[in-house]
């Protein structure tokens, strides 16, 4: 890139309590970068430092749920009930068992998010608001359950699962800790790439298959119902006709990434913890930091990386 932009870009990373920042083309890294200090010490952020994937965690466990399901274990169309057994929520039993796994991937559990703790998913906290299908809504509690379901069909819990089908096979530096009531992962910027390498490459790693299914592969990249159609299963999808937000029961129209390539497809957390791949350029972009300065919404400050980097091809170095 034009060193006038590389200034541009570190400028507004810096601005932004950007942590590290990875562009890959090709499979090879183009631009990385690290800066400030890890939170509760004063040791410098740098390539070997971990950091909270957040939300952007659970692409993690789409991509679980897909090779559970490659397996045997489970189907997307299997009652949430079937594993879990009847009570996981106060549902009554019909409304519970019309609830499926690929709901809890799609965000259409219906589910009423408006409770006072929406990360808590014991069954006190799961109450009903629309049947299944019919509403889309960003909800923690009902995508959490998703690890209760993953445990009850493969018998291991998701962090050893994680490691034997992913993390291992593919050179991941992380691990997963309870924070509240979420389950988070941490890792190092460059373990955040090399899964986004993993999509880009269609779930191949070298000359390991890691995800056969591609029907399922291209299901989680695609939008997963009608209401959200930036929406697959946990992925957040650009370059469609509407996208909806947190919080909000509004369409918008336009991508939610407008400086974005149409194809981009991401993983996105809290304080702006970012996973993109651009499958039409070969890109993988990271971005691991403290909540951006730049806008309340951490996707505008996305939109504001890619600005600067419009327009400037990236050479694989």
């Amino acid at each position: 890139m034009e060193e006038e932009k590389v200034k541009n870009l570190e400028k507004l990373l810096v601005e932004n309590g950007t942590r590290a920042f990875i562009l890959l083309k090709e499979g090879k890294i183009a631009f990385e970068f690290y800066s400030g200090n890890r939170l509760a010490s004063n040791l410098p952020f740098q390539q070997s430092s971990f950091w909270y994937w957040a939300s952007a965690g659970k692409t993690l466990t789409a991509t679980l749920v897909g090779i559970a399901q490659e397996e045997g274990h489970l189907s997307l169309d299997q009652s949430t009930s079937e594993i879990l057994g009847p009570g996981w929520s106060s549902l009554t039993a019909e409304q519970e068992n019309r609830i499926q796994i690929r709901h809890h991937l799609s965000m259409t559990t219906g589910l009423d998010e408006g409770v006072s703790n929406p990360d808590d998913y014991t069954a006190e906290n799961l109450r009903y608001m629309a049947d299944p299908g019919q509403r889309w809504a960003y909800h923690n509690a009902p995508y959490s359950i998703l690890d209760e379901v993953l445990e009850g069909a493969t018998g291991s819990d998701i962090a050893t699962y994680f490691q034997q089908k992913i993390g291992s096979k593919i050179s991941m530096a992380g691990f997963w800790q309870e924070i509240g009531r979420n389950r988070v992962f941490f890792s190092d910027a460059r373990s955040m790439a090399r899964f986004g390498l993993l999509v880009l490459a269609e779930g191949k790693w070298e000359k390991e298959e890691i995800i056969g299914d591609q029907h399922y592969l291209q299901a989680m990249v695609t939008p997963s119902q009608a209401l959200n159609k930036s929406y697959g299963y946990l992925w957040w999808l650009n370059g469609k006709e509407s996208f909806m937000i947190l919080g909000l029961q509004t369409s918008f129209p336009g991508s939610f990434i407008p400086e974005g390539p149409s194809d981009m497809v991401c993983a996105m957390g809290r304080d702006g913890q970012f996973l993109c791949v651009v499958p039409s350029e070969s890109l993988v972009l990271v971005r691991l930091g403290e909540k951006p300065n730049q806008s309340t919404i951490p996707f505008l400050f996305l939109d504001a990386i890619l600005e600067v980097l419009s327009g400037q091809p990236l050479v694989s170095g």
